[in-house]
């Protein structure tokens, strides 16, 4: 494996931006739910309650594991410290954020480092200011707190490196002798052999929004290569949707759905739907971030299955701007301190033991939940998954990546319109020009 990882990868994507969601799709609460406010020492007696509020509702897979590993470390550590999580999947989790942040916010909250999130939060008054001075020695990679710094503050800290990856089933590939396809038409012609064989050509949580957005701007970054950011940024600044670029895009997320590469009622199905649906078997691809490549360790999956699953990014378009090797990518989800915590110290405490780089990024590495935005290479050792190891190599010989995806690039008012209006787009109950008309009415 080598050992240079995320060397392109650091100068070109990290300072561009961050994501939408990399929760799961099951509601748990481990510990007790977050109340809305602070927990402050109990009666003067030294004791400590701090209240986590968290997108992670897995605690047994995952990043959800590798965050209760911690927190489960941090209180052995620290006896007079307990720690109550209330985890939610990605959609409830925004909903309530809302709510707390009028209420009351817990301690400790997953954050997102994108406009679409942070300026408001931040404008708001919702998060604490950290001290970018402590943490010179954990190994971020460079450009990866940018997007957590607002106005040369910053808010937050960032968890992951993630890249939108087509998931397969290598083993039903090579059954049916299915290649995996270098361009987009290879991609449709594929999907109708899929059909053939009575199996779900992809898997899509398309009833949550965010991931056809994110689908959306993969194939927008195939065909307008680095200036895809550019077009993106003039069209959230002027309301404009009309590049050219960008209706191509939709015309093919369009003609996509019409080709049956996703499942059946897949505009209304969430993410779990999505996920079991590859993981039991019943689709050969499902379209996810690199954060799920930890369903090669997860051995409530089929071992059939997770051993044979394997990766390959977003392929070509025809007349496409991208080289093969760019890649949609970003910086992930992070965490941030409550302003008005009454423990904020013991809450940034929390944070900064969670971020020394043999926690977070060592755990993550060791239970195969992709790559963090710090440098995780000393803790490479060879017996990675090939699922890993793939997704590394894409990421090595990555030439350029997207940036921040184009439902997270503007105001809430935006990510909310292009969530809520693509689901009809792609279905055809509206068309192109409407869709683009309507998201752009979104940002004037």
């Amino acid at each position: 494996m080598k050992k240079r990882f995320l060397a392109v990868f650091l100068t070109a994507a990290m300072a561009v931006s961050m994501t939408a969601g990399c929760g799961s799709g099951q509601g748990e609460t481990e510990k007790g739910a977050a109340e809305s406010g602070s927990s402050t020492d109990d009666s003067g007696s030294g004791k400590i309650t701090l209240k986590l509020f968290s997108n992670l509702p897995d605690r047994k897979t995952g990043q959800g594991l590798v965050e209760q590993m911690i927190i489960d470390e941090y209180m052995e550590e620290n006896q007079n410290v307990t720690i109550e999580v209330e985890a939610l999947d990605e959609e409830a989790y925004k909903t309530k954020f809302k709510a707390y942040s009028m209420e009351g916010m817990p301690d400790v909250v997953s954050i997102w480092g994108q406009p679409a999130f942070l300026d408001e939060v931040v404008d708001a008054g919702v998060l604490a200011e950290l001290d970018q001075g402590d943490y010179a020695d954990y190994k971020f990679i460079e450009g990866s707190l940018n997007g957590f710094t607002y106005d040369g503050k910053l808010y937050g800290l960032p968890r992951n490196t993630d890249v939108a990856c087509i998931y397969y089933n290598q083993k039903m590939f090579e059954d049916n002798q299915w290649d995996v396809p270098e361009t987009y038409d290879e991609l449709l012609e594929l999907a109708g052999k899929i059909s053939d064989a009575g199996i779900i050509p992809m898997a899509m949580d398309g009833g949550d929004g965010w991931p056809m957005a994110v689908y959306l701007s993969d194939l927008l970054f195939q065909l307008a290569g680095t200036e895809s950011s550019e077009i993106i940024a003039d069209a959230i600044a002027t309301g404009d949707f009309t590049d050219e670029n960008l209706v191509k895009a939709t015309e093919i997320l369009k003609e996509s759905a019409d080709a049956k590469l996703f499942q059946n009622g897949y505009d209304s199905q969430d993410y779990a739907t999505a996920m079991n649906l590859f993981t039991n078997g019943q689709a050969a691809m499902f379209y996810m971030g690199s954060w799920e490549s930890s369903m090669a360790l997860n051995e409530d999956i089929p071992e059939e299955i997770r051993e044979n699953i394997r990766v390959f990014t977003m392929p070509s378009v025809k007349g496409g701007k991208a080289a093969k090797t760019d890649i949609a990518a970003w910086n992930g989800g992070g965490y941030g301190v409550s302003a008005k915590s009454e423990i904020k110290e013991e809450a940034v405490k929390f944070i900064n033991y969670m971020y020394q780089p043999d926690k977070l990024s060592k755990y993550g590495w060791e239970n195969g939940v992709g790559m963090s935005a710090q440098d995780q290479s000393e803790y490479m050792t060879g017996e990675e998954t090939e699922l890993m190891k793939q997704i590394v190599d894409i990421v090595n010989n990555a030439t350029n990546v997207s940036g921040t995806p184009i439902n997270d690039c503007g105001p809430s008012v935006f990510k909310t319109s292009i969530e809520s209006e693509i689901q009809s787009v792609s279905n055809g109950s509206t068309s192109v020009e409407e869709f683009l008309s309507a998201i752009g009415a979104s940002c004037k």
